[in-house]
């Protein structure tokens, strides 16, 4: 029954034809017919009987280069199937599965695979979307050398394409003079203090025997040395307004796409420079892995989307509860004055605030006030310390991030 659902359009009307010689046949009384309309009929379901008996045993690999792309970027993917069997196929239809934002479905078709023979087909995807795409899985249709019946096998296995947002490279700015942003870390040094408060560890090949620690050593019946630095990392903190409410445009230009790849920009820059990093949406706190921040910061933005949220709070609050941030970095759409107060409480002590404002007046051309609304959000936080970087429509983050450097341009009362 398999054999005969997977008869083609070919096959079907072979079959018809078969079986309306054998009535006329029968009709007319005409053996000659008769014996035509039996081959005829025949054709199809012994060919529905090979396919569906067919045991073609085809491993399939799959390799994306690279498996991480930025927007606009491709990759090669490339398949290899493998007859694992002693038989050789008959004609293969291969398709791979790819969603639409990564093109068309790639199909190729094999004449012939030999026994333990190997092929290797590749084609190429691109997105101009962000997002985590699945490839896969591979399906193959076997047919017969007439075209009369299709069979088609799928295997399991697929793969991820990570599309990350579009990273620009930012000038080193002197961010303040705690955090040299040169990703140098502090150490201190512990070997003045107390052998109580030392602690130690088990002794590695090349340790200088002058660090064993020889309490410890006896304590614990191998040898230990003093950790003679403890490693001071600068600690940062880069939040991203999403709120639906707060942008403007639409589909890759918009100003929403803007501020993610603002933050991919920013949070890549800092990163390198020796910066640990946390990231933050209004949404509340994003979980970056300790090891590859770099990585895991780019495959985070690369899903996020915009949220229905109407204020920052959520993202306040995580900023709050982290604390300790040498550094505060706040990408921001479309805010008030007082939302910006709110903000601008999060910088505390010595700490560094600077906020990149797009200027979202540029993505809606009559949003009549924004500009005034953008100057008192100017004036609160710089009034309150923070560094200004205002990102316009069309103008790369990396000509204006050397505003980032530049103290208090605003007085409390928005004058220049």
């Amino acid at each position: 029954m398999a054999g005969l659902r997977a008869l083609t359009s070919r096959g079907r009307s072979f079959l018809a034809s078969g079986v309306a010689a054998l009535l006329m046949a029968l009709l007319l009384g005409e053996h000659d017919l008769l014996r035509i309309g039996v081959l005829i009929m025949a054709l199809p379901l012994l060919a529905a009987l090979v396919v569906a008996r067919t045991r073609y045993r085809l491993s399939c690999a799959r390799r994306l280069d690279p498996p991480r792309i930025e927007v606009g970027g491709e990759a090669t993917v490339t398949l290899q199937l493998e007859n694992v069997t002693r038989l050789p196929t008959g004609l293969l239809l291969i398709e791979d599965t790819v969603p639409y934002a990564l093109g068309a479905r790639p199909r190729f078709v094999l004449d012939r695979v030999e026994s333990r023979g190997v092929r290797e087909i590749d084609y190429r995807v691109r997105s101009d979307l962000r997002g985590r795409y699945t490839i896969g899985p591979l399906s193959v249709r076997i047919t017969d050398p007439f075209g009369l019946v299709e069979l088609t096998r799928s295997f399991s296995i697929a793969d991820t394409l990570v599309v990350t947002p579009h990273v620009v490279a930012l000038p080193h700015v002197r961010l303040s003079g705690e955090w040299m942003g040169g990703g140098d870390s502090r150490t201190r040094s512990v070997a003045a203090a107390g052998d109580d408060d030392v602690a130690p560890r088990e002794y590695r090949q090349g340790d200088d025997l002058r660090r064993v620690h020889w309490r410890s050593t006896a304590r614990h019946g191998e040898l230990m040395v003093r950790r003679e630095e403890q490693q001071w990392q600068s600690r940062g903190a880069l939040l991203l307004d999403t709120r639906r409410h707060a942008h403007r445009g639409e589909g890759p230009r918009s100003s929403f796409e803007v501020a993610v790849s603002a933050a991919a920009s920013i949070g890549l820059h800092l990163a390198r420079e020796g910066l640990g990093l946390r990231l933050v949406t209004d949404q509340g706190p994003e979980h970056l892995s300790d090891t590859g921040v770099s990585w895991s910061l780019l495959d985070t933005l690369a899903v996020v989307r915009p949220s229905p949220a109407r204020s920052l709070e959520l993202g306040l609050t995580a900023l709050r509860q982290g604390g300790g941030d040498g550094l505060v970095v706040a990408v921001l759409g479309a805010m008030d004055a007082e939302e910006a107060r709110e903000l601008a409480k999060v910088r505390h002590g010595s700490a560094t605030g600077v906020a990149v404002l797009l200027d979202v007046e540029g993505w809606e051309a009559r949003d009549y006030g924004s500009a005034d609304r953008r100057q008192a959000v100017e004036a609160v936080l710089a009034g309150s310390g923070w560094r200004i970087v205002t990102l316009p429509a069309g103008t790369s983050l990396a000509t204006v991030w050397q505003s980032a450097g530049v103290k208090n341009r605003f007085t409390v009362g928005g004058a220049a």
